[in-house]
């Protein structure tokens, strides 16, 4: 029984999973409220008459949440709470039949190019002329661009080719008018992301063009920083380098997804590298741009990863000294190549053997963030917290590095979204306290 009054037209779009999702929802929210619906992000309000979850299907941990989320809003719905639930994102492309059958409560379901269907059904026309368009999420002064949908890497652990489908690059033109408007909404700094940044123009261009695309980016008045997401190291395109070197407005910084360090297993994962050419591309970028801070991400526990192959791989990044790393365990995805063999690690040796390297990582970090006390920086505000402000330097991305604590001073003139000369007064193991210079 209803409780509540609800309103028809006003819609709660829930995003899980990571920033390529965030940017699907915003081209879907911009569409609804170019169709006059009240859209809101993850809110709390009481009375929206729809709920849109748009779900993540990556790795088991991904899709329990995704499963578990939408049973809460299942449980709403017969609750009175709202009255119409439906699905859209990686897991209901994947496994729709299976969630049709297992939770039929759920109004309908979608896939993730299902954007024009799932408007029909809300009897919303799908507007061409907003392609491109997006409601941020984010905080105002900074973006996700995504720059490309899909991949044709062959990676043996991947599920995203089934969710995502084969790589298709946005043109150039396309992608300079979408970051001329996030700049022109007050946008200061774009996030470059795709499954795959440096496979960008291969299908359009013949070539391999995400150093044409930077070059066109970093020309656009007010953009002041530019950041990469999710660069592959085989085939890695060097001209990159030489636009990140000559660029002031692109951030020092890239994201390399590298998953292992041993030769053995970034075969089996099919990375087309080895350990010894990953360490050569890392000494060519660290040349090329000796003040680059690169991330990177492990797998541990891939089958037949033995004690010997994880300790190649832990002595490995003791010798790289990333400026940033994540580490996640091996997940067994069905229809990928991985899955043939057997899931032969327990669960608990992958999440020892996870923990171990963040350890490692740990005091990588703390090192390198002793060296940099006393460097005065340009500090991006992200929020204020207590009393704090929260910020980031170019060589940090939001949510997953490290983060500037800047003392709040009463009668100061400073703003969310805006840039401050900071000295690093201290340091921890993930984050830097500074002073305004």
């Amino acid at each position: 029984m209803k409780t509540k009054t609800l309103k028809a037209n006003k819609v709660n779009v829930v995003t899980l999973g990571c920033s390529k999702n965030l940017f699907d929802s915003e081209a879907m929210m911009a569409q609804l409220k170019a169709n006059e619906f009240e859209v809101l992000h993850q809110t709390q309000d009481q009375d929206c008459g729809i709920v849109i979850i748009n779900t993540c299907g990556f790795i088991d941990s991904a899709k329990e949440e995704s499963i578990n989320t939408i049973l809460q809003y299942v449980q709403a719905k017969q609750k009175g709470w709202v009255d119409k639930v439906y699905v859209t994102g990686c897991l209901s492309e994947r496994y729709r039949t299976d969630l049709e059958k297992e939770i039929p409560e759920v109004d309908a379901y979608f896939g993730t190019k299902d954007l024009p269907r799932l408007l029909k059904t809300l009897k919303a026309n799908y507007k061409t002329e907003l392609l491109g368009e997006r409601l941020l999420t984010t905080p105002s002064h900074y973006a996700y661009l995504k720059i490309s949908e899909g991949c044709d890497r062959p990676c043996s652990f991947c599920a995203i080719p089934l969710m995502r489908g084969s790589h298709v690059s946005t043109p150039i033109e396309n992608l300079v008018a979408q970051a001329e408007n996030l700049v022109a909404k007050g946008v200061k700094e774009i996030i470059l992301i795709a499954q795959d940044l440096t496979y960008y123009g291969l299908d359009i261009y013949k070539k391999r063009a995400l150093a044409d695309l930077l070059r066109a980016l970093s020309d656009i008045k007010g953009l002041v920083w530019i950041r990469l997401h999710y660069a592959f190291p085989a085939g890695f395109p060097m001209d990159v380098l030489e636009v990140i070197a000559e660029k002031p407005n692109i951030c020092k910084y890239l994201d390399m997804p590298l998953q292992h360090g041993s030769t053995k297993i970034l075969q089996a994962m099919r990375r087309g590298i080895t350990q010894e050419k990953t360490t050569e591309l890392v000494a060519q970028i660290r040349e090329k741009i000796p003040q680059i801070a690169l991330r990177t991400t492990l797998i541990v526990g891939y089958p037949g990863e033995t004690q010997e192959d994880f300790e190649t791989m832990k002595t490995w990044v003791q010798n790289m000294r990333f400026d940033r790393l994540g580490c996640f365990t091996y997940s067994h995805e069905e229809n990928t190549h991985a899955h043939q063999s057997a899931d032969d690690v327990p669960a608990e040796v992958k999440q020892a053997r996870a923990e171990e390297i963040m350890r490692v990582q740990e005091e990588i970090s703390y090192d390198l963030n002793q060296k940099r006390v006393g460097e005065v920086c340009n500090m991006l505000i992200d929020r204020k917290e207590g009393d704090y402000w929260i910020g980031r330097t170019e060589f940090d991305s939001p949510e997953v590095d490290n983060e500037i604590h800047l003392p709040f001073q009463k009668n100061e003139n400073l703003q969310i979204g805006e840039f401050v000369s900071v000295k690093i007064a201290r340091a921890s193991f993930f984050d830097l306290y500074a002073e305004k210079v």
